[in-house]
């Protein structure tokens, strides 16, 4: 299966703003009502989820990460800590500064090329094509809609031109 890798660029740069958009709603929400920062930040849905600082950067950290490894480069090292708003907000021009220096040449023929990924539970071995559309794409989705979700949940208005704030 050829899977056209240079196209995941602009669709990750998309959901670095649309994360960010949120994170900012959530924070004006957080000033209304008088929530602390570090309260907002340590948002979640259920107990056992992430809150909304950690889903944030799944979104944040994933696009640089496997495109990287599409391309064949050095992997970024994952976020550690708890970064503030303005860090991660840092962190999201970071990430879309990365993505801006991707071309098309750096993926060529790479959509076929094994890759040994240990993901907890396994550690499978798949195309990079398969790991980008199968793997990475669904993550910064998921972790996107759930920092959605929380912010939703802890009473920000937000709807569905929101989540695509990024753009189509």
């Amino acid at each position: 299966m050829t899977t056209e890798l240079y196209t995941f660029v602009g669709m990750f740069d998309r959901a670095l703003t649309t994360v960010g958009h949120v994170l900012e709603r959530a924070a004006e929400h957080a000033r209304a009502t008088g929530t602390s920062e570090a309260e907002m930040l340590d948002w979640r849905l259920a107990p056992d989820m992430f809150n909304l600082r950690q889903q944030a950067l799944v979104v944040i950290d994933f696009p640089a990460q496997w495109l990287a490894r599409a391309a064949g480069f050095d992997v970024p090292a994952a976020t550690e800590g708890e970064p503030s708003l303005a860090e991660l907000q840092s962190l999201i021009a970071k990430s879309k500064a990365f993505l801006a220096g991707l071309k098309p040449e750096q993926f060529q023929g790479r959509d076929e090329v094994p890759l040994t990924f240990n993901i907890g539970v396994i550690e499978p071995t798949m195309p990079i094509g398969q790991w980008v559309t199968g793997f990475a794409t669904p993550n910064v989705y998921f972790h996107l809609s759930m920092a959605y979700a929380i912010c939703r949940h802890h009473g920000v208005t937000l709807g569905k031109r929101d989540f695509f704030a990024g753009g189509l």
